[in-house]
C-alpha cells in the first residue's frame, strides 16, 4: 500500500462515519416531530454501530407510552424504521440502513435471538441434521444468521416475505 492508499482509505472512513452521522441526525430531527405530534416524552440517542445509523427513543418515565411505539411484535417499530428510512432518503437521496430502536425493544430481541440461533447451532451440531426455524422479520434473521456463523455453523433464508425463514445446516 502507499501513502496515497491509505491516506484515501481513511478519507473514505471519515467520510462514512459523517454521512452515518448525517443520517442518524436527520432521523432524530424526523422522529422528534414524530414524538411532539404524538405528545409523547422520549429522548433520543444517535450513534454508528456495524456500518449503519442507530437511532434509539428512550424514556425514563411511562414506558408504556414507548409501547406504542414499538406495538405487537415490533410492527409498529418496523414501520416507524421504515418511515424514518423514508426520511432520510428524500433528505440525502441515498438509501439508509439506518436501525430504529424505541424503549431497549430492538436490543433486548437481539439478545433473545442470539440465543434462539445458538440453541439452533447447538442442536445441529449433535444431531448433524438441518434445522428450520419459524419465518421471521429481516432484522431477526440477520441476527440469527450471525449468531449461527458465531458458533461456526452456517445457515440461509428460504421462502417469501412476510413467510421466510432461517435453515441452519450442519458444517
Amino acid at each position: 500500500m502507499t501513502e496515497g492508499t491509505i491516506t484515501s482509505a481513511a478519507a473514505e472512513g471519515v467520510d462514512t462515519l459523517s454521512r452515518l452521522e448525517q443520517e442518524g441526525e436527520i432521523a432524530a430531527d424526523y422522529l422528534e416531530g414524530l414524538l411532539d405530534i404524538a405528545d409523547l416524552d422520549g429522548d433520543i440517542d444517535m450513534d454508528v454501530e456495524a456500518d449503519r445509523a442507530a437511532v434509539s427513543i428512550i424514556s425514563d418515565a411511562g414506558s408504556r407510552d414507548l409501547q406504542k411505539l414499538v406495538g405487537r411484535d415490533g410492527e409498529v417499530l418496523e414501520a416507524l424504521q421504515e418511515l424514518t428510512r423514508l426520511a432520510v432518503h428524500r433528505e440525502t437521496g441515498d438509501r439508509s440502513r439506518l436501525m430504529l430502536d424505541i424503549g431497549g425493544y430492538r436490543a433486548k430481541k437481539r439478545e433473545e435471538l442470539s440465543e434462539l440461533g445458538a440453541k439452533a447451532a447447538a442442536e445441529v451440531k449433535s444431531s448433524g441434521e438441518p434445522v428450520k426455524m419459524k419465518p421471521m422479520t429481516p432484522f431477526e434473521r440477520k441476527v440469527v444468521h450471525d449468531a449461527v456463523k458465531a458458533a461456526g455453523l452456517r445457515s440461509e433464508s428460504e421462502g417469501e416475505e412476510p413467510q421466510r425463514f432461517v435453515v441452519v445446516l450442519p458444517a
